[in-house]
Formats: C-alpha cells, structure tokens, sequence
C-alpha cells in the first residue's frame, strides 16, 4: 500500500520544540521568526527535510504560516483548516489566526514591540511575500531581517536529508513537444523581450520544460532543482546528479552542482528575469540585474497540448473504472463493520490493480461523520472513525499514472441519511452541474464563474470556506496554477486548461459534502453574437451517488445534464469493469426520472 495512516506529528511536541526555537532565537539576537509551509521551489507539497512548520507546531495542513516570539506563538491558516488546526497543535502554545482576514503584519503590530526584529529564511519566501508584510509594518517599528541561515534547521536534530528522487523521462508521445522545443519557444519569447536569460525555480515548473518526471515530493512527480534558461535557448541546471542516472543529458543541457547556484546567478549579465511571485527572494538578492517577470512556463504549462489531453483522457478512463469497482465494492458491504481506513484502503487496491499506478495523487481523503466536515482532512490510525448509520461518507482520492493525474470527490449514504442532509447535498450537486453547463466568452476568469457553484446553496443560506476548483497538472502536480475557479481568481480561463470542479458543504462536528469532476476549457460552437466562445468538458467518468437527491429541487435542466452525464459514464466505463461491477454500473447509471 502506497499511504500511510500514522500521524507524523502530535501536539504534544510543540511546547518543547518552540522553547528550543525561541532559545536559538533569543541566542542569535532575533525577536521572532516566520516558519512558512514552503519550501525553496515555492511548492505546495514538500518533501520531509522541508516540512518545518508540521515539524514545529504539529500542523499538516498543505496552506498556512507560523511566527514565532518571545511570549506567543500564531500559527495562520485560512478556511479549509480552521478545524483540522485545533486537533493538531498544542492550543497552550500556539494560537490559530485567521488568514488573510488577519495579515502577517496585522498580528505582528498587535503582539511585537516596537524596535521588534523579525528573522525570516530568504530561501523560503518570495519578494512579493516579504514586500507585502514589510508594507503592512511601515511606520510601526517592527523590521524583518533576511538570515543567513535557518534557526529551525539549527534545532532540528533529526531533520531528514534533501529529497534525490530518482528522475525519469516523460515520453514525448505522452508530452506532445519535445524538451528542447519548449526551452526554444520560452527562449524566443526571452529574445523579443529583450531578456538574457530566466531563473527557473518551480519544481514542477522544471519537470514540464524538461519532459522529466521525479520523485522528490511524495504524490507528486516533480524534479526539485534550480535552473538558468537563456535567450539562446540553452540551459544550466543546479541539481544532485544522483537523481539523473537514467536520463540521457542534451548538448545544450550542462549540469552544475546546487551550490553553484548562486554563484552562477551573480555572475550573469544583462537583465535577468524572475517571478517575484514564486522565487525565493534569495534570488533576487543574488542578480545584479534582476528583471521582474511572470514565471514564463506557468501558461505554457497551464494550456495543455493535445497529447497531455488525450493521456488524461486514458488515465480518467482508467481511473474511472477503478472508482466503479469501489463503489460497487462499496455498496455491497456491511458498512458499519467498516472504517475510513478501511475505505482508503481498498480504493487504492482497486486502482493497484489497473497495473498503471505509480502514486496516488494525494493522500486520500476518507472521512465520514464529523471527519467529513474537515476540508483536507488526512485520516490515521488515531483518528479512523468507523463508518455509523445516518452518516455521510466522503473520499476524496486521485491516482499518478504514466499518462495522467486524477482527482474525484464522491459523497455516499451510510444506510438512510436525514432530509437536511440530502437537501445540502443537491444543493452541492447543483453548483457542480452549474459549472459543468457553463458557457461563457473569452476573456471570463474563474472569479466570474465561481459564484454560479455557490447560487444554489446561498438559496438555502450555505456556503464553503475554499475554492470552486483548482488547476491541474498532465501527469504531474495534483493542484497546478495559476488558472482557478476561484472568487478571487481574474486569469482569463483558456482552450486546454484543465480544472477540478468540487463545491460542498461543510457542518463542524456533524458532515460534509463534497462531489468533484475534473474539466478541460475547450471552444464552444457558435451561438448568437459572433463573438468567441467557451465551456467545460468533463473527463471524469464516475456515478454520482442519486439516493441523496432530492428530486423535487432540481430542475428539468439539471436533471437532463445528471441523466446524460450517466449515458456517458456507462458508454464508456461498461466494458472496462468487472461483470459484478457492471451489474451495478447499470443501475448506478439509471435516468434519474
């Protein structure tokens, strides 16, 4: 089995570890410390030796922020987590703070004193990052301070070892373009700018450009290195060349030691270009002519060639009748002789047995009862919850495959389920065939289209703390940007952007609702004005659960979309699945009427 279900941390490490922290701290002169969930790629997942921040406050989730003084503690985190916090840290050491409602700055002003100086690792945070809270604190007295090195590392006996994933290539029939394409189509675009060259810092940023998949960060299958992509189209690479004894090096490809790095960056001439956004502001620090600039490969990467859709394709077909297997698995059990465990369990044997798995996409989500209503809720053996009648059961998983990423939420009855329950879920359900059916010109961003999967529920006074949908990567990161279907989000959506699409609803201490698709931008027909036009399709094939319905609030076009949606998910999944599978596939993809 790929997941482990032991916690990594517990709440009772915290208190000891932040006096340590707060000792080396007080020994180099420093009054306090941000520890920020990132690593020096800026990525959402980090490998063990990055993960500083569940290391110190017991904290797991994939988002948040702690700073550290003398006398308090703040660990931030947004919505998603806001729950998940309170079971995971030491509440006598540490407190939760809202995030964004309140900023970095806003806490360090209510809680340092003037003449307060602030201690943060260069490596672990983006210009645009530090110049904001550095603006928040203008005119209060309290200063940051770049470190040489990283107090927290310092007390870290046990910090495992920087992550030498071996690398292997991504065929190009899979990636549609070849590496030294791609590194000539950004390089022509540095030219017309009159750039010299770009600083590359992304993890997954780098496997795309260089048609290289790795085994850094568990779950997904990034290349952690830095790179220098010049105008002239070549490339220098920092990277442990353990991780590359399977790949063949290109011409234009040289390999440097990762700590000729920075060296190399003081070194170059003329203006360089980098993403204020996302590289760490170390490198900023290090060029002499740094240029501020979009990470050019975000888009290129973001608009999938027609070879990264069709393998996506086949991974969701796949994948899809793996997810038919569970739940017919699923509904044939006696579930309250089951835990989430369990549950997590079996679904990952199902997609083992397609013989195409290599990692799941992200730890899988199992959750019932009041678990449920946890957003990124990571079940272990401490917290597995057996499965009780009236519950509702979510699981929210994905899987790795050569060809492609998945990532599907479906929400399931445990036995009869109340009234108010249902009624939550079609709400659910309709905010998701809202997005499904949306048609919309060029130029709509995900913060236009976001509020139409939360229409139905603010009819009934509901809402959700996270985002619509998020970007998602071809063979390759489970969560991507920079597209979003988001509030908050003003990216024009483009032709081969691939989205998740997963509103729900959330109860604290009683369930959660949560049903996902994912979905590709692609070029609607003509209609009325002449006037280009957009819509979504969908590439996830699985049943939605419809004896949590209630009928009578959808409408005659909802229905029509659930009951075609169906035709499709039967079409092309009968054949894939066991004969027992598809004895239930059939029912599961009855019309609704």
């Amino acid at each position: 089995m790929f997941q482990s279900f032991t916690a990594s941390t517990s709440p009772d490490q915290g208190a000891p570890r932040l006096a340590l922290l707060r000792a080396e701290l007080a020994a180099r002169g420093i009054d306090g410390f941000f520890v920020p969930r990132a690593d020096a790629h800026q990525g959402e997942y980090v490998s063990p030796h990055d993960e500083r921040l569940s290391w110190l406050t017991g904290f797991t989730g994939s988002a948040g922020f702690c700073v550290v003084l003398q006398q308090v503690a703040g660990v931030f985190i947004d919505g998603r987590y806001t729950i998940q916090v309170r079971d995971q840290i030491d509440l006598t050491a540490y407190q939760p703070v809202p995030w964004p409602q309140t900023s970095a700055a806003d806490w360090l002003i209510q809680h340092a004193n003037s003449g307060a100086v602030i201690g943060f690792d260069p490596w672990l945070h983006t210009p645009d990052e530090i110049a904001k809270i550095e603006d928040g604190l203008r005119g209060h007295g309290i200063t940051l301070q770049a470190l040489d090195s990283n107090p927290l590392d310092a007390i870290w006996a046990d910090q495992p070892a920087p992550a030498q994933g071996r690398v292997r290539a991504h065929p190009l029939t899979l990636a549609g373009r070849s590496s030294a394409e791609k590194r000539a189509e950004i390089a022509a675009q540095l030219q017309h700018s009159g750039i010299t060259a770009t600083v590359i810092t992304l993890a997954d940023s780098l496997a795309w450009l260089m048609n290289w998949r790795g085994a850094d960060i568990t779950r997904n299958p990034v290349v952690q290195g830095f790179a220098i992509l010049h105008s002239n189209a070549q490339i220098d690479l920092f990277i442990d060349t353990a991780k590359l004894t399977d790949i063949t090096i290109e011409p234009d490809v040289t390999l440097h030691a990762p700590e000729a790095f920075v060296p190399a960056l003081r070194a170059l001439d003329g203006p360089v270009q980098f993403d204020p956004a996302t590289a760490p502001l170390a490198v900023k620090t290090a060029l002499n002519q740094g240029v501020e600039g979009a990470d050019p490969f975000l888009m290129a990467k973001a608009i999938k060639h027609p070879a990264e859709l069709a393998g996506m394709r086949a991974a969701h077909l796949r994948d899809g009748a793996a997810m038919v297997e569970f739940l017919a698995w699923y509904d044939a059990q006696d579930l309250t002789s089951l835990s989430e465990i369990d549950m997590a369990q079996r679904l990952e044997s199902f997609r083992a047995a397609t013989g195409e798995l290599l990692d799941l996409s992200f730890d899988t989500i199992s959750s019932t009862g009041p678990n449920a209503a946890i957003n990124h809720y990571r079940v272990t053996e401490d917290s597995n919850r057996m499965l009780q009648s009236g519950d509702l059961f979510l699981i929210d998983s994905g899987g790795q495959y050569p060809d492609g990423t998945t990532d599907i939420t479906r929400t399931l009855p445990v036995g009869e389920v109340a009234r108010n329950r249902r009624a939550a879920y079609t709400r659910v359900l309709q905010g998701m065939i809202a997005i499904s059916r949306a048609r919309f010109p060029r130029g709509v961003a995900g913060g236009h289209l976001d509020a139409l999967a939360r229409y139905p529920l603010w009819l009934d006074g509901l809402d959700f703390d996270h985002g619509t949908g998020h970007g998602v990567g071809a063979a390759l990161s489970v969560h991507e940007g920079p597209m979003r279907l988001s509030r908050v989000s003003m990216l024009p959506f483009e032709p081969g952007m691939i989205l998740s699409n997963e509103p729900g609803y959330y109860r604290p201490k009683a369930f959660g609702i949560r049903i996902e698709n994912l979905i590709v931008v692609q070029e609607a027909a003509p209609l009325g004005e002449s006037r280009p036009w957009l819509d979504f399709e969908t590439i996830t094939f699985c049943p939605i659960d419809k004896r949590l319905i209630l009928q009578e609030l959808m409408t005659a076009d909802e229905v029509a979309w659930l009951d075609a949606y169906h035709a499709q998910v039967w079409e092309n999944l009968n054949a894939r699945v066991s004969e027992t599978a598809r004895t239930w596939l059939q029912q599961a993809c009855a019309p609704l009427g």
